[in-house]
Order: C-alpha cells, then structure tokens, then sequence
C-alpha cells in the first residue's frame, strides 16, 4: 500500500466533510488494491437524511488512487422519494458535503472555481433543477459580480442586529456564502425577533423566513425592514468606504464576473 497515497486520500475525505469514520475501510481497500472501488457514508441534516457513495478508482499506470466523485442522496424529511445528484473532487476547490446538501437544498453556494485557462474566479453556484446532464445530474448555474448580486448590500437592507458586530457579521457572512439558511435576529418596532435567512443570488435578494420557517414574502420584508435598512446601508459604506475596501479587515470584496450555467 502506498501509505502517502492512503494519508494524502484520509486527509481529502475528511475535509470534504466525511469526517474520519471512513479511514479502516479506506486502508483496507487501498491493501487489497482492487480496481476501483466505494465507500458508503450515512449522514444527517435535522431531519434530512443524506447518504453518499464515494468512488475511487486506480491509476492505470502507478499503485495510486484517486477519489473522483461522490453520489450525494437526499431524502428530505416531508418529501417522499429521494434526490441524486455527483459531484466531482479535484485538487481544489471541491463541493463538501455540507455545501452539497446545501446546493440539493436549493440554496446558492459561493465558491472560488478555476477556469479552463487556469485562472481563479468566484461565482455563486446553484442546481437547475428543470435541467440535467446526459449522466442525470443537475446542472449548475453561475452566477458572477457582472450579474449584479453582492450579498453585504442586500444584507445591510434588513434590520439584522448580528451586522452591528463585526465578529457576528464576519461569522454570518461566511455562513451565507457556504448556503446554509442562519439564524438571525431582526430588530422590529423596538423588539427583536427571530428570523432565518438565505442568499438569493438569481433574484439578487435576501430571502427571509419567519421563527417558524414560514417565507416572508420581499415585499412584506422590505416594508418591515425600510426604517432600519438605510441605516445598515449607511454603517456598511463606513466599513467598506468609497474605495471598495473593507477597513475593517483590509480586504477587497472578492471579485465575480457574470452568470453562466455550466454543462
């Protein structure tokens, strides 16, 4: 067994959000050196159920193996048959676990990606549910800066007491981008109510649930929100300045380019 081979494959699953649970299993097949071969992974979102097949496969020309994919199947907890969906691992950049879930969910990822020429980009990613490619999988849709969404602008339209903090602002925005619906706290009329939130890059909006995950319509959101929206937006461009830079981090929001759907 090549043992660089097995650490550097532990490693990759692990932090594609497998965690460590698979690592016998994985040695054991990496000893026995068949061809190709898949690792089962059970997995739970709340009340979603999320299990994976993880596939390796040998090279044709060296004892090393490759993890090439794995099969993502969701079965959420009212819906009554299952979803499927591959995503693929490369060196960098790869789909995790959590983020799949998150895009099967419906939910918009944001991710640095490279091009065909090598070059580093970022988009926010989403599943076309209305079209699949010739292997049954969804196709992804992009969307870039060009496209016109930037996600701390359409927060700073709500009244959202975690953007008062930059440590909870940094924490929330970071939630956002890997798609994952947070838990945040609107401050309404004097009072503080507890609301969900998502990013909606495709209508370059916020979409907002209430305590009890029921959606908030825009317009109803962007009423309860006008009175405190012009403030959060005047407290985002103190941060960011007319420079574009974030002063208190001094980074540069990244930079996208547009939307495109992949094939």
């Amino acid at each position: 067994m090549n043992e660089k081979n097995f650490e550097y494959l532990r490693d990759q699953v692990k932090y594609t959000g497998f965690g460590e649970g698979l690592e016998n299993q994985l040695k054991d097949n990496l000893k026995r050196q068949p061809p190709e071969f898949t690792l089962q992974h059970q997995g739970a979102f709340g009340k979603d159920e999320l299990n994976s097949s993880l596939h390796f496969k040998k090279s044709a020309t060296t004892d090393m193996y490759f993890f090439n994919s794995y099969t993502a199947s969701l079965k959420q907890d009212q819906a009554n048959e299952k979803m499927n969906q591959t995503f693929y691992i490369g060196k960098d950049n790869n789909i995790t676990l959590k983020e799949g879930y998150n895009l099967m969910s419906g939910r918009a990822v944001n991710k640095d990606l490279t091009n065909k020429e090598g070059k580093i980009y970022n988009a926010w990613l989403q599943l076309d549910f209305k079209q699949t490619d010739n292997a049954g999988n969804f196709k992804q849709k992009q969307f870039h800066e060009n496209y016109g969404f930037k996600l701390e602008n359409e927060l700073a339209k709500h009244p959202i007491k975690e953007l008062q903090n930059d440590q909870e602002r940094s924490k929330l925005l970071d939630s956002l981008q890997k798609g994952n619906r947070q838990s945040v706290t609107f401050l309404e009329n004097g009072s503080e109510q507890r609301r969900y939130i998502e990013a909606n890059p495709q209508f370059k909006s916020i979409t907002v649930y209430d305590s009890n995950m029921h959606r908030i319509n825009n317009r109803q959101s962007q009423e309860v929100s006008q009175s405190k929206g012009k403030e959060q937006a005047q407290k985002v461009d103190q941060v960011l300045g007319d420079d574009g830079k974030d002063h208190h981090s001094g980074k540069k929001p990244k930079k996208n380019q547009g939307m495109s759907v992949s094939q």
